[in-house]
């Protein structure tokens, strides 16, 4: 687990992957080819719902919400004295609570592709840490979309003060879009890519969260943050989890090709190599916290 500060959100993300990679870069793996259409087969099966799997854990009425929705709020989910252990104990606080729901959206293979404490610094009018709207699966090279969930938990209260999500309702049920970087007259920060047409019209909720409070979302549903208008920070532990039986693909010719041409320019100032792919990243990155390592 790693303290974002002055660098977060994408840029610090990658500080954070590049540092795990280095030591192993000459001894790469070779990336996961694209599964036959027998392995594909092999991911869970949904039932009548298609974003959530059959368990005694969520209820009817919640996956239909996530169905219709793309996320999913669990208050309290996390009690105050393990939030306050969360800092040194995230990954034995993450088994314990939050695994169960997670198997919900990927099944009983679960691998922890990517996991933060989020520092969110107070802001200035120049809107620095504003992270516009996107959809968490710009930065993902594994799919399918659907067996894979982030979690979001809130070790202090998040509101509009100091920039809780905000999230656009169904639009987990779109296609993944094309993100730049926003035309902004302030400053934006590396690799916080937002949708290039973005639709002002479609609804927006902003997520009030208590501490302990935990949101699950899907990798296409279009969201982000505000600036923290307060004078403090706000703070909140984030992790994308996937089904280990999804499977990398090729970004090339896809509108997440530019995306992997930055990362591995990145790359290749800091450690002077051109022989890492977006999926290289990721695969390096990847853990698993539950079941069996297929794919990923």
């Amino acid at each position: 687990m790693e303290q974002l500060g002055k660098r977060s959100g994408p840029a610090a993300r990658l500080d954070v992957i590049l540092r795990h990679l280095s030591p192993r870069l000459g001894a790469a793996p070779a990336p996961t080819s694209v599964p036959t259409s027998a392995q594909v087969s092999t991911v869970p099966q949904r039932g009548r719902f298609r974003y959530t799997l059959d368990n005694d854990v969520l209820t009817t009425e919640q996956r239909q919400f996530y169905e219709d929705n793309g996320y999913l709020l669990i208050k309290k989910l996390v009690s105050d004295e393990d939030i306050e252990r969360f800092r040194k104990e995230f990954v034995r606080i993450c088994k314990k609570e939050v695994l169960r729901y997670v198997e919900c959206f990927t099944g009983p293979n679960i691998m922890a592709m990517h996991t933060m404490l989020i520092n969110k610094l107070p802001d200035s009018d120049k809107q620095t840490f504003l992270h516009p709207m996107h959809q968490d699966l710009h930065y993902f090279p594994f799919r399918p979309a659907d067996c894979i969930v982030c979690s979001w938990t809130a070790m202090e209260r998040a509101d509009q003060d100091n920039g809780c999500l905000v999230v656009q309702p169904g639009t987990h049920k779109e296609p993944l879009k094309p993100h730049g970087y926003p035309k902004w007259e302030g400053k934006t920060n590396k690799l916080f890519h937002g949708l290039l047409d973005e639709d002002e019209k479609t609804p927006r909720v902003h997520l009030v969260m208590e501490k302990g409070d935990t949101v699950f979302f899907h990798p296409l549903l279009i969201h982000g943050s505000g600036i923290n208008k307060t004078s403090g920070f706000r703070k909140s532990i984030s992790c994308h989890f996937a089904s280990s039986e999804c499977y990398y693909i090729d970004v090339k010719n896809t509108t997440q090709e530019h995306l992997e041409k930055e990362m591995v320019e990145m790359v290749h100032k800091k450690y002077n190599t051109t022989s890492v792919e977006l999926r290289d990243i990721w695969n390096f990155r990847a853990r698993l916290v539950q079941g069996e390592r297929i794919n990923l």
